[in-house]
């Protein structure tokens, strides 16, 4: 899934390199996935999402982490990302697993000309700002070997970026696919595009909630490990207009229906997170806080370290 790379390439040359990092990197650790999905419950349809309280909901400032001291029993061990040997696709591997869950951008674009037309997801995809609302989308490789999605982006300058959600899990990762050039993820997906108002670029119509963007910068990196090869593009794209599933949102249209939403999220290897619980802490005011921290003696000056 990209940021994991998007897996449609340019050109036959490209398409097998594509297909050779794949096979390098070795995302799913089993053998015959069929045959281990084959041993594993069925999809519980009835789980609903709720609200559980905290580990601790009696936890008072300074108390620290609500195991007990448990996770100071264990030492770290430190990893260099660029140590003599360490191929990439290790850090690669490595963070996947550890900067999880991620939010899944499933980014429709079109070709300046309306000639073509991509669907890739990204779980390199995040908001950044929301006056104006930005977002950014990390994409594999330079723009040298930019593949569909990337490509279209900088001609157009347009996309939209939707949120997966369970209904259409399936769907949108048979788009991170091989295929070949100019096979259409749309078809293969079955999914429904969807006009826009500000851009050319569909959207899922499946999707509760989209976002029409328009495209603001980008920003190339090279490797460390590799002087000169360029290893990722990170495109900055403004939310122009919203589109939300009308029984998802509020009557004020400013908060959306988690229990509606049901968002799918990235972990590690081959793995997405289903969200059927959460718990709500609301944001302390120093009003409030400040006579039992200053009771407990916690409020102290800054210093280094600390």
């Amino acid at each position: 899934m990209s940021g994991e790379p998007e897996q449609k390439a340019q050109d036959p040359t490209a398409h097998e390199q594509m297909m050779d990092s794949e096979k390098h990197v070795k995302r799913n650790p089993h053998g015959n996935f069929k045959e281990v999905e084959g041993g594993r419950p069925d999809w519980r349809a009835n789980e609903k999402f709720a609200f559980t309280k905290t580990k601790n909901p009696s936890w008072k400032v300074g108390q620290g982490a609500n195991d007990g001291g448990e996770s100071l029993k264990y030492d770290h061990v430190d990893i260099d990302p660029y140590e003599d040997g360490r191929p990439a696709t290790f850090n690669y591997k490595l963070l996947i697993s550890a900067i999880i869950p991620r939010p899944i951008g499933f980014v429709s674009t079109r070709s300046k000309d309306g000639s073509s037309t991509n669907l890739a997801p990204f779980s390199y995809t995040q908001m950044v700002n929301h006056d104006p609302p930005i977002f950014i989308v990390g994409y594999a490789g330079g723009f040298d070997k930019a593949k569909d999605s990337l490509k279209n982006l900088m001609e157009s300058k347009e996309c939209t970026i939707n949120m997966i959600s369970e209904h259409y899990i399936e769907a949108a990762n048979a788009t991170s696919v091989n295929a070949p050039y100019g096979v259409s993820e749309w078809a293969l997906t079955g999914l429904t595009p969807a006009p826009c108002k500000d851009v050319k670029a569909s959207r899922v119509k499946e999707a509760v909630f989209s976002v029409e963007g328009k495209l603001v910068d980008t920003k190339e990196f090279e490797s460390r490990a590799t002087p000169g090869k360029k290893t990722g593009v990170m495109a900055i794209i403004e939310g122009v207009r919203f589109w939300a599933r009308e029984d998802a949102i509020n009557e004020e249209r400013n908060i959306i229906d988690p229990a509606i939403l049901r968002p799918m999220s990235r972990l590690g290897g081959i793995t997405y997170g289903r969200l059927t619980e959460g718990v709500e802490i609301p944001r302390p005011d120093w009003d409030d806080l400040k006579q039992e921290a200053e009771s407990a003696g916690l409020v102290k000056p800054k210093s280094d370290g600390q």
